[in-house]
């Protein structure tokens, strides 16, 4: 009997096979390089990829781990249940400038939810060769949604009613992509002579052509035509190049006409008996998964070597072997990252990225480390992507014609942590800052400036702690710090512009300071507290505009240098931080300011009345500025009570000053006991003869608890809710008008309606039932469907609490992180007395 362990292994296995079968369908559907599954995880609101097909996975670190609020497809592919369709880069930039940043290369994606019961279990994603034309339709997308429902199913039968079963929390599981072409390398030569034109080939060259002998002309145009019919003029210039004593200095890389890649080799050959120009030798190689199996590459002078899309070398040849300084039987079978680790960094992974993903060959420099005094050499390489593998040329750069990317200097090359990015600093990918900038103009508070800068500028240079000092009355104050030991800050804090402290030192001299070594620090600063023996450190002035704004420390794990273009970069990085930032202190006060208004001008207690129970909650906005114009209020009117709910449109300080103002007219003329209409109209002049440039929506309803009798007037706002005493709960149809503060001539009808003892009005505003991207009709009907729940709900004395029902009506948006507005709700109900008459 097999135990629990076995058991709990089963199902994880049928996951992954679900999940490797359905990418590898994303693959095909539309002749992709890559596709993968993004699944809900343990921590709420967290997507984890845990499928890839096509790409080493560390190529894709950044993207392993999404949150369903970030501006990514994938994300609100999931949060809005739709699928996203981005043709090609163009269409990426416009409408995801973030991920666009992140992957500036030519390709087109499509992502779409994978659905469960109430919401979806992740979302399928294929990334495919950019579409021609934003109109164009880069994949199936009919075939992609029936294999996301497909795969769906599977899963829910999977969890058998506990989705939790199917979410993911490892790390991706990087797959090969099905093999779509011939598993052995295949090779032809042949020798051209330069006055007849005649080619003599040898047979494997006709069989690598798929041509018979007596299909091929014997020409020199006849072969170039043969080997690739789009790039046939190159190959005759090379060859007359070749046999003018300037062979190329490396392999041609060229398509054939089925797509594959073939490299073409030349060398200057003897003069032919009969005299005359020297021959031209070639070989002709289509380097195959398994191009070592007959040693055909071998015979090239220029180094070669293949890859898989898992980043997994699994072919070199003596020349690259030779150059990378490595046995073959130990380079193969390894990850590129193991095998060559200079070639793995900035920039080489963007390189090899562009590649994967682009379908397109890239050309850099690569330096590669040498032992012993001669330093450094410089290795040109050009990868050239096929349907299943990477295939790769290193010549020396001292051959190659330089003239068009000269490799930066030689310097000393940084040592970073081995899971954050390496390589040469001079050649930092220019979309670091960019990711940065575009990140931080979404971020309004410190917090998520901070967080922004941990996320983009971190991993960008490898580094493992971070501490941002924000300047109040001539003294510094911590305002976020991530990876240093735990209170290593605390005796730095609030410390003045006199103490000699190099996060001080940075901000009032202006300059930046770069400390290699824990060493070097100490050194300079004799006697400063050290959070570690071993790493380097960087003090980043924050200026916005010439004015100092505070500190950011950047912490790494080892000693390392700083290049020149690298401190430039991170002076310019300083500089965003610090214009945020200050944008975040602008914010937090107004923000304090409007929250303080709001609070002063709603009711702290409402008008009462001994047949009328009400409850009212206000929640502000959790996103950008989050202090609105929402009110609610209870006045007394006449005999009676007036219920008046609404929703000034706008944020922040003049929001809530108007709101105070229309909760006074609106007060004023409730208690004169005007009726509903009047309130409206009245209210309306006064908004437009004050011109505050707002408008504003709202329900006002005067009620008579003697008699349940209500009369109700709206102006643009959302229809009240009703639930009887029975259960049963329905949207109130109340005729209405436009909102306040746009028509003079605006009128409002009026509606009346009867509220039984033990009924339920609701009254609210459209921060709870409206979402992004969602039906505001939907939000209310969900509404409808919790106030039926909740009213049901039992209470204190044995029957109803209304305020645990309007706590229950507004716990998910309490409860909620992105809250992109303020919440209020009003709730009334009549209570059945003596003498109530129907």
């Amino acid at each position: 009997m097999a135990g629990s362990g076995e058991q709990a292994v089963r199902p994880r296995t049928r996951l992954a096979a679900l999940l490797v079968d359905a990418s590898a369908g994303a693959l095909g559907a539309g002749q992709g390089h890559v596709a993968g599954v993004y699944l809900r995880s343990s921590t709420p609101g967290l997507l984890r990829l845990a499928v890839l097909l096509g790409l080493p996975g560390a190529l894709f670190r950044p993207w392993w781990r999404l949150h369903v609020a970030r501006p990514f497809p994938v994300a609100d592919a999931y949060r809005l249940g739709i699928q996203v369709v981005l043709p090609n880069a163009t269409e990426t930039v416009r409408r995801y400038p973030q991920f666009a940043a992140g992957l500036p290369f030519p390709f087109g994606s499509v992502h779409v939810p994978v659905p469960g019961s109430a919401e979806p279990l992740g979302v399928l994603t294929v990334l495919c060769p950019a579409a021609s034309d934003a109109m164009d339709e880069p994949v199936d997308r009919e075939l992609l949604a029936r294999l996301a429902e497909g795969l769906g199913a599977e899963l829910l039968g999977l969890a058998d009613g506990d989705e939790s079963a199917v979410a993911w929390d490892a790390e991706p599981l990087c797959v090969r992509p099905p093999a779509v072409r011939p598993a052995k390398a295949r090779l032809g030569r042949f020798t051209w002579d330069p006055v007849t034109s005649t080619v003599h080939a040898d047979d494997r060259l006709y069989a690598l052509l798929g041509l018979g002998p007596d299909e091929f002309a014997g020409t020199g145009p006849a072969l170039a035509e043969a080997v690739s019919s789009s790039e046939a003029e190159p190959i005759l210039a090379a060859l007359h190049e070749t046999a003018a004593g300037k062979p190329p200095p490396g392999p041609l890389c060229l398509r054939s006409g089925d797509g594959l890649l073939r490299l073409i080799d030349l060398s200057p050959g003897p003069v032919p008996a009969a005299g005359g120009a020297p021959l031209v030798e070639g070989i002709v190689l289509d380097p195959g998964p398994a191009a070592s199996a007959d040693g055909a590459a071998d015979l090239l002078p220029q180094g070669v070597f293949c890859m898989d899309r898992l980043g997994v070398v699994v072919y070199v040849n003596a020349a690259a072997a030779r150059l990378t300084g490595r046995e073959r039987s130990w380079l193969l079978g390894r990850p590129v990252g193991e095998a060559m680790p200079w070639l793995t960094g900035p920039p080489y992974d963007d390189h090899l990225r562009g590649a994967l993903l682009s379908g397109e060959p890239v050309h850099f420099h690569v330096r590669h480390p040498v032992p012993g005094p001669g330093g450094d050499d410089w290795l040109a390489l050009s990868a050239h992507p096929g349907p299943d593998m990477l295939t790769c040329t290193l010549v020396p750069a001292s051959r190659m014609d330089t003239s068009v990317e000269e490799p930066a200097p030689a310097g000393p090359e940084p040592h970073v942590p081995e899971e954050a990015v390496t390589g040469d600093p001079s050649m930092t990918p220019l979309y670091r800052p960019i990711a940065l900038a575009i990140a931080l103009t979404d971020a309004v508070t410190a917090r998520q400036v901070s967080a922004v800068v941990v996320q983009e500028l971190l991993p960008a240079f490898g580094g493992r702690r971070l501490a941002i000092y924000l300047l109040q009355d001539r003294h510094l104050y911590l305002a976020w710090e991530t990876g240093f030991p735990q209170g290593f800050l605390a005796p730095f804090e609030g410390v003045g512009l006199d103490a000699h402290l190099p996060g001080v030192e940075t901000l009032t001299t202006g300059r930046p300071l770069f400390f290699e070594s824990m060493q070097q620090l100490d050194a300079t600063y004799p006697g400063i507290p050290l959070d570690a023996e071993e790493g380097a450190r960087a003090f980043l002035p924050l200026i916005s505009s010439g004015r100092p704004v505070g500190s950011c420390i950047l912490g790494f794990e080892r000693p390392r240098s700083f290049s020149t273009e690298e401190r430039t970069v991170l002076t310019a990085l300083a500089g965003l931080i610090a214009h945020a930032m200050e944008k975040a202190q602008r914010y937090d006060t107004e923000a304090t300011l409007a929250r303080g208004l709001q609070q002063a001008l709603l009711p702290h207690r409402l008008s009462a009345h001994p047949q009328v129970e009400t409850a009212g909650r206000y929640l502000p906005g959790t996103q950008g500025m989050d202090v609105g114009g929402d009110w609610y209020d209870v006045v007394e009117a006449g005999d009676g009570l007036a219920l008046v709910i609404g929703d000034v449109q706008g944020h922040g300080v003049q929001a809530a000053a108007t709101m105070g103002q229309l909760r006074s007219a609106v007060r004023a003329f409730a208690l004169g006991d005007r009726p509903p209409d009047e309130v409206m109209s009245g209210t309306n002049h006064l908004l437009i003869d004050l011109d505050p440039g707002q408008f504003a929506s709202c329900c006002y309803l005067r009620l008579d608890p003697a008699t349940g009798r209500a009369r109700v007037a709206r102006a643009g706002h959302p229809p009240p809710l009703l639930r009887s005493a029975d259960g049963r709960t329905r949207v109130l149809d109340i005729p209405g008008g436009v909102v306040l503060g746009v028509d003079p001539r605006a009128q409002y009808p009026v509606a009346e309606l009867h509220l039984e003892p033990d009924a339920i009005l609701a009254l609210y505003t459209d921060g709870l039932v409206e979402r992004p991207g969602a039906d505001i009709d939907d939000g209310i009907t969900a509404l409808r469907l919790a106030l039926a729940k909740a009213g049901a709900a039992p209470g204190r004395r044995g029957g109803r609490s209304l305020a645990g029902v309007a706590d229950r009506l507004t716990s998910t948006a309490r409860h909620s992180t992105d809250r992109p507005d303020d919440v209020a709700l009003l709730l009334a109900t009549l209570r059945r007395a003596p003498g109530y008459r129907r």
